[in-house]
């Protein structure tokens, strides 16, 4: 800088003018550049990751973390959230006042004492509570994996998941968590392909499925991977999950291939079945999970916002009184000295001893939920907001492993003329295994059966009827033979699905379908997303498939004689139960062709099979999907409306499948169309639709399936309760639509007299106006809605959906994203003011859960990531109930109750100081000095009062059987300002009744007035507690005896501050029991008057 400004000083001015100022903000610009570097956020951007060469960009860590602080941050941040609160500030500034001797009034530990226990009983909540976030993120962090290595013998090495950098190269086994987001390089099937469980990634159940790179799965084996020149080029880290743009390029080859969602592993998600191999192209913050995830935040429990707008109440009272103090004293001299002291004097009005008391009953109602027997496996991960779950308005909960098992079970066909179900299956099982001798005879002898369409009686055997096209057949039901129904709806079943039976040999080898007939083809044309693995008791198969109602259904026609036992790309082998001779069995093979498969998809609501019966060629095309969509593409029936509409009343998930038999000039002219439709350049999508609807039309019905979701243990009494407890519940998924209906309906999410209104996909401003005026005229109605449409009306509508939806008896959110879900909740929260409680169980809820005023995470089969994230874990969302109504309610109750007893202490001692200044010619002297005023909040009257939390109106059965109790709590009524100045009206009346009677009947000495006085209070605070409880524990009763006997023996010790002989006379006893009845007395009759004239609800019950 000073070479710049003499070789500018020797400058002339006019050249000065055109020199750039360069040099002379350079210190700023330094110091600008390194605090961008230091605490701007991390530029996201694009990278190319080589294989086998490790990378000298820096990336974050792949660490799961869970902690508020670190070893640097957990003093400054737990100071700054403590004195944040008014309470905790003004005391800081009481105690610091005492270094300046001019106003120092007593002690200084009589200030530093009780701040200083307050702030280390709450720093050292934090840090157990953090230091346990931190042993279950280690725990996490801390899972092992196998990184390939070049050098090591067996070709890997075991390292724990927090140690992975972009770049390595690790195998996923199954049954594992990702630890990252992954390339996929390689799978032990030799198709490339795996399959992965993403439910707790999006929240979808129905699994996906996932291709390696072809370049790199044709590779022999794993270790060759670092013999190539290849480099993955990624675009930027984002946090869209349905989405991925990257390039797989060959240096030494040069071929390149594109690589979208299909060729990636998020972390988070689950290997279903064999093992794979990716290389890490993001960790940690970077990964599409924590990306959809918000940072933990502090919660602060509404009761402390109550408490902390009193305590500033309260401040202004001491001012108020302070004030008036010195407006009868006069203003002459130091007069702002005088001031400050009788704000000191009047400062325990704001009791320093409640911040600890609530702490202390927090960590005392969180041991409770803990070890209550109902509720086992309940753990509380935050103890600061307990009592939030007693003023619950709203639960946002998700579908699957919240509600749901995902499990689907098989409940009910319905065959046009006859209905089964679970006590009449067995009926279809006979009529298969009496037809299985007839349809098995047109069988090859090759062993593949010609089951297309024969059936027959079990009185003539040796007389197949063969079905043809003939219109007779679908038209007159009188020439179908008996059973033929029953066959036809089970072979359907059993050929119309994404179904692949595998044989797992080895969990952690290649998953091998020893049954399957391997296909030369290239790719596979099958749209499977998912794998469910279902072992049937009766064989060994285990089932991969589009979602888990087609295993349901696959599973159901294995139970009743018809068992898929292989497939593969183009063929699809069924195997036929008869009835077994003397230890023979006589099981017999049929085996199809698959032309066409047609997969599932939202839009179309359907999906197809055409498939040639190898034995007599015939073609069909089988078609099942939702009963809106099939309605008009069956043949016209008076009974497929009537019971589809019965089935979803029961919460069922119903099929309606139908066939439709081809000929072969059919067939060949079909797919000529296909064929070009598919090669279309321009409206592809459109063009192959428009062919395959060419084929759907007058379609054979033949039957109507229904399977339930099965619910988790005690959901529909759970939630009966928190709607009749006045709680608001809303369904946020990221499942289908159809999907979320059908639970909502089976778990009674809706109640039995509420319609249900589906809000239709809208897209623009006007017809979100139109759709939302349609719901406003269906008053009491529950409301579904899908994602994208909740971005459109919130986008234009904010307030007018809001107040829709919020009035509604309950909301279902379907195809919500993680950060959909959060956003509802905040949304909520600040549209209606009422607290909000969010129970998840996958990693795609920990948003919503850090969101609400009270997250709630279950601990699931597939991760414990929401379980770590939430303020409270529960093993099963039937808790919840119990949670809110009993624990809830009582640690609200408890709370407001002893915070309002902390406060009424420190009231009762300010107005004994407040008397006692102003008689005494307005000096700001204290009337209690030293011990007596420490003593007064801790040893004489700690007890008793913290005894309170101990305290309850109603008992937990009755909680439960009366849920209707707990609409009161939302309302706050509990803690109020009325109940506020009720008890200062109370503290105002018992400390100038003991004062004033303390002055009056002393006689000559001013140590009598503290000992009346003092004796009078204590014994005055030990009544009132008695008067405060509602149902006695034998501790209360140690408690106040304990407190009694200690001030007893003080009495006798503490001659400083007593006279000995005064105290052991009769003129004290008296004078002390006369002031505690006139201040106590009348108290009680009002209570007692008000309990016999207005009782509350809870007393009537009992």
């Amino acid at each position: 800088m000073d070479d710049a400004s003499q070789s500018s000083a020797t400058t002339p001015m006019a050249a000065r003018e055109n020199i750039p100022l360069i040099n002379r903000p350079r210190r700023r610009w330094y110091l600008f550049s390194c605090w961008r570097k230091w605490f701007s956020p991390r530029e996201l951007r694009a990278r190319t990751v080589h294989l086998g060469r490790a990378t000298t960009e820096k990336f974050p860590p792949n660490e799961i973390r869970n902690q508020k602080y670190n070893v640097i941050t957990f003093l400054p941040l737990v100071l700054f959230e403590q004195f944040r609160f008014f309470l905790n500030l003004y005391f800081l500034l009481m105690a610091l006042s005492q270094f300046i001797p001019d106003i120092r009034i007593g002690y200084p530990y009589t200030y530093w004492g009780p701040l200083s226990f307050v702030l280390m009983v709450t720093i050292g909540r934090e840090a157990v509570d953090d230091l346990r976030r931190h042993q279950r993120d280690h725990e996490v962090n801390s899972q092992k994996y196998k990184r390939l290595t070049v050098n090591e013998t067996p070709g890997y090495e075991m390292v724990p998941s927090s140690k992975l950098k972009v770049g390595d190269i690790i195998i996923v086994e199954k049954n594992e968590r990702v630890p990252a987001d992954l390339v996929l390089l390689r799978t032990s099937d030799k198709s490339g392909s795996v399959f992965v469980r993403t439910d707790q990634l999006d929240g979808e159940t129905d699994w996906k499925l996932r291709l390696a790179v072809p370049l790199t799965q044709k590779l022999n084996k794993d270790a060759d991977l670092f013999n190539i020149d290849a480099s993955v080029y990624i675009e930027k880290p984002q946090n869209d999950i349905h989405s991925f743009i990257g390039t797989f390029s060959m240096h030494d080859g040069g071929d390149e291939t594109g690589l979208n969602v299909e060729n990636t592993l998020w972390a988070n998600t689950v290997v279903a079945a064999g093992t794979a191999t990716g290389i890490v192209i993001y960790t940690g913050c970077e990964t599409r999970s924590v990306m959809n995830n918000s940072q933990p935040r502090s919660k602060v429990g509404l009761l402390d916002v109550e408490i902390n707008g009193l305590t500033k109440v309260l401040f202004c009272a001491v001012l108020g009184l302070s004030l008036v103090m010195m407006m009868l004293k006069g203003f002459s001299g130091p007069w702002y000295r005088y001031m400050f002291r009788f704000v000191l004097l009047f400062s325990y009005i704001i009791p320093i001893s409640l911040r600890v008391n609530l702490d202390m009953g927090k960590a005392f109602y969180s041991w409770q939920m803990q070890n209550d027997p109902e509720i086992q496996g309940t753990v509380v991960r935050s103890t600061t907001i307990p009592e939030e779950l007693g003023r619950i308005s709203y639960v946002l909960t998700d579908k699957t492993g919240t509600l749901t098992q995902n499990e689907m079970v098989f409940k009910k066909i319905h065959l046009g003329i006859v209905s089964h179900d679970n006590d009449t299956f067995h009926h279809i099982g006979q009529i298969m295994q009496n037809l299985a001798p007839t349809i098995l005879s047109q069988s090859a002898p090759g062993g593949s059966g010609g089951a297309g369409g024969t059936s027959g009686t079990t009185d003539q055997p040796q007389q197949p009827i063969v079905i043809t096209t003939k219109p007779m057949y679908s038209g007159n039901r009188m020439r179908h033979p008996e059973g033929w129904r029953e066959w036809e709806a089970v072979k359907a079943l059993a050929l119309c699905h994404n179904v692949t039976p595998i044989t797992d040999e080895d969990d952690n080898k290649s998953v091998s379908t020893s049954s399957t007939y391997t296909s030369s083809a290239g790719g596979s044309t099958s749209p499977t997303k998912s794998v469910i693995n279902i072992e049937s008791s009766s064989t060994e198969h285990q089932y991969q498939a589009s979602s888990p109602d087609e295993i349901a259904l696959v599973k159901w026609t294995a139970e009743v004689g018809l068992t898929l036992i292989a497939r593969d790309i183009n063929s699809m082998t069924l195997q036929m139960k008869t009835r077994k001779s003397k230890g023979e069995s006589q099981d017999g093979m049929l085996q199809f062709q698959i032309l066409q498969l047609f997969p599932f998809t939202s839009e179309s609501k359907r999906m197809g099979i055409i498939v040639r019966d190898s034995g007599s060629g015939e073609i069909t095309f089988y078609l099942k999907g939702a009963d809106v969509v099939m309605t008009s593409i069956v043949q016209y029936n008076d009974w497929l409306s009537e019971e589809s509409g019965n089935m979803a009343r029961e919460g069922l998930r119903t099929l309606v499948v139908a066939k439709k038999v081809l000929t072969e000039e059919q067939y060949n002219d079909f797919e000529t169309r296909i064929s070009a439709a598919r090669l279309s350049v321009t409206d592809r999508v459109a063009k192959v639709a428009a062919v395959i609807e060419s084929l759907e039309r007058e379609m054979e019905l033949l039957c109507l399936t229904g399977v339930e979701d099965r619910l988790q243990d005690g959901v529909r009494p759970t939630l009966e309760l928190l709607r009749n407890a006045g709680v608001r519940v809303w369904m946020l998924t990221g499942d289908k639509l159809e999907t979320a209906c059908c639970i909502a309906k089976s778990s009674q999410l809706i109640g039995r007299n509420q319609g249900l209104h589906v809000l239709r996909s809208v897209s623009t401003r006007t017809e979100a106006h139109a759709e939302l005026n349609n719901f406003r005229r269906k008053q009491g109605h529950a409301l579904v809605i899908s994602g994208e449409s909740l971005e459109v009306c919130l986008q234009y509508y904010r307030p007018e959906f809001l107040e829709l939806a919020t009035a509604s008896p309950a909301v279902v959110c379907c195809r919500c994203s993680p950060t959909q879900k959060a956003q509802v909740v905040q949304l909520i929260q600040h549209h209606t003011g009422k607290r909000t409680c969010a129970v998840g169980d996958g990693g795609n809820d920990v948003s919503m859960i850090q969101q609400a005023d009270a997250g709630v995470g279950i601990e699931g089969r597939e991760g414990r990531q929401a379980s770590l994230a939430g303020d409270f874990s529960i093993p099963q969302f039937s808790h919840i109930a119990k949670l809110l109504l009993v624990h809830g309610r009582r640690s609200y109750k408890r709370s407001a109750a002893l915070s309002q007893f902390v406060i009424h202490r420190g009231l009762i001692i300010t107005t004994l100081q407040a008397v006692f200044s102003a008689v005494f010619y307005l000096s700001s002297v204290a009337l209690y000095q030293g011990f007596l005023m420490v003593g007064y909040s801790t040893l004489y009257t700690m007890f008793p009062v913290f005894s309170l939390v101990l305290d309850q109106d109603i008992t937990s059965t009755t909680a439960v059987t009366y849920p209707e109790l707990y609409k009161d709590l939302s309302k706050g009524r509990s803690l109020s300002y009325k109940t506020f100045f009720i008890w200062v009206l109370i503290s105002i009346y018992q400390g100038g009744v003991i004062m004033y009677g303390a002055l009056i009947l002393f006689e000559d000495e001013f140590i009598h007035i503290v000992a009346i006085s003092f004796s009078a209070l204590i014994v005055t605070e030990l009544i009132m507690v008695a008067l405060t409880v509602r149902t006695w524990h034998r501790l209360m009763v140690l408690a106040e005896l304990f407190s009694l006997a200690l001030y007893l023996i003080s009495l006798a010790v503490l001659h400083e501050y007593f006279d000995w002989e005064f105290i052991w006379s009769y003129d004290f006893l008296w004078k002390v029991s006369i002031i505690t009845l006139v201040s106590c007395f009348p108290l009680y009759i009002i209570k007692f008057l008000r309990k016999k004239c207005s009782p509350p609800s809870y007393l009537k019950l009992s």
